[in-house]
């Protein structure tokens, strides 16, 4: 029964650790019973650099979760970032036996298993494998071949890989804290069951996810996974240039973000002035709220440009019917939606994970700093009902080992062809819906062209100077 099956989503970001633990009610609505963060101290930009400050971190989130829900918490979904996280498209076939009248869910499942056999780069390895599309005996533009006579069953599949030493540390992580991975999920892909309807997938959407240390991007169209990137640029780079715009420390720095903050300098007023307290036996500081503005401008004009100049680079610009949907903590800026559609030309809202919930005490998951957490929990309920779903399913399904990480050798293939990692009992993963494939077109000689060449003039050299500037 939905109503008995708990799970529990931790999310492990640069700013903070949130665990959130879920149930479904009667109405098919997730229920939030627990929710526990703790400052996140030992990752940056996506990545754990520090075990034991993570482990602390986690185990804080967790107890306060299990305080306030009253479960114990032993299995979680985790999120994983990150600029490692690199995306492709691969082509894949398999000869069934002339013998054979219609293609199964077994033959979909090894030709799925096979994509996970491919050798990746040295040093990283295959965490997705998504379905795009079929063809069988060279008919293309299936999308579900199950039931359908054929010999040669192909398939077009995206594939998304990760860091080895990256998602060891995370599995070290959370180990070392008591717990088991039943699933390790990109978070772009997590944030999007939480705040994209299925109507925008279809019509063609890109989820542009602002945190701390990051900037994650996913594009759908035809209800399926285009494109999916991670970008090493978040919340905390504005904050970075507030503190040395305005020359004051970073928690004074972080507050003037987020009470006074604006996207864009012509609604900050010329006349307002914050004063601020100043170090010891030093008078306060003031602050024109004009100038904060022009800081914060700058920067995140930056990074909406980088993440336009990466959906343009795929050819997807023009295949967003419905926009841009910004969701994270950095996009509750003020004025972040107009900023965004004047330099994109799109269509834009925030995102908040509101749609899945239902009625419940705890009111701060609504926020768009939670499309994660709240993400990862419906992931688990999404793969599970997908795995009923299935011809065969059985009970010997019910009870695999969670998910477990090999340094020396590639992920072992699922059972369905979903988000990676074996089902159990608390959590499960999600698929995305396979959809017919549409080719990009290619790119116009319109405003396009000219916007891609400034954003290299302009963030070839700011931006890669931020990264590579240690005190970040």
């Amino acid at each position: 029964m939905q109503q008995d099956k708990i799970v529990v989503g931790l999310d492990i970001g640069t700013t903070k650790i949130c665990a959130l633990v879920g149930r479904k009610n009667e109405y098919g609505k997730l229920e939030i019973l627990g929710m526990g963060k703790a400052v996140s101290e030992g990752v940056q930009r996506g990545i754990v650099l520090n075990i034991d400050k993570t482990v602390d971190a986690i185990k804080r989130a967790i107890r306060q979760a299990e305080e306030q829900s009253g479960i114990d918490i032993g299995v979680v979904n985790v999120g994983i970032a990150g600029q490692h996280i690199k995306s492709l498209q691969h082509n894949g076939s398999i000869t069934r036996p002339s013998g054979d009248n219609e293609i199964t869910q077994d033959d979909v499942n090894r030709l799925t298993a096979d994509m996970y056999r491919l050798v990746t780069p040295p040093g990283s390895q295959i965490i997705h494998v998504m379905p795009q599309d079929y063809k069988v005996d060279f008919e293309g533009g299936v999308t579900d071949p199950i039931g359908m006579a054929g010999v040669r069953l192909e398939g077009n599949f995206h594939i998304i890989t990760a860091q080895s030493a990256a998602i060891n540390n995370i599995n070290k992580c959370v180990t070392k804290a008591g717990l088991a991975i039943a699933d390790l999920i990109l978070e772009p892909l997590a944030s999007s069951v939480s705040v994209l309807s299925d109507e925008e997938k279809e019509a063609g959407v890109a989820l542009i996810d602002i945190g701390g240390g990051t900037t994650d991007l996913a594009v759908f169209k035809d209800g399926i996974i285009r494109h999916a990137a991670v970008l090493p640029f978040g919340g905390n780079i504005i904050t970075q240039d507030i503190k040395q715009g305005c020359n004051v420390t970073p928690n004074q720095a972080e507050q003037l973000k987020v009470k006074f903050g604006k996207a864009i300098a012509e609604e900050a007023s010329d006349y307002e002035i914050v004063s601020i307290p100043g170090l010891p036996n030093r008078p306060p500081k003031e602050v024109s709220l004009k100038n904060l503005a022009y800081i914060i401008e700058a920067r995140m004009s930056e990074i909406i440009e980088l993440v336009y100049a990466e959906i343009y680079r795929m050819g997807l610009q023009d295949h967003l019917s419905a926009g841009i949907v910004l969701t994270g903590g950095g996009s509750q800026l003020q004025n972040l939606e107009q900023l965004t559609e004047y330099l994109t030309g799109l269509d834009t809202r925030i995102g908040y994970p509101n749609q899945h919930l239902g009625k419940g005490k705890i009111e701060a998951v609504k926020s768009p700093m939670h499309a994660t957490g709240v993400g990862l929990v419906l992931a688990g309920y999404q793969g599970e009902d997908e795995r009923l779903a299935r011809p065969g399913y059985g009970e010997e399904e019910m009870t695999p080992a969670p998910y477990s990480y090999q340094a020396a050798a590639p992920v072992s293939a699922p059972v369905v062809p979903s988000f990676t990692s074996a089902p159990t009992p608390a959590v499960a993963p999600a698929a995305p819906v396979a959809s017919t494939p549409e080719a990009p077109k290619p790119p116009k000689e319109q405003r396009g062209l000219k916007f891609l060449g400034d954003i290299t003039r302009k963030l070839k050299g700011i931006l890669i100077d931020d990264f590579d500037d240690k005190q970040y």
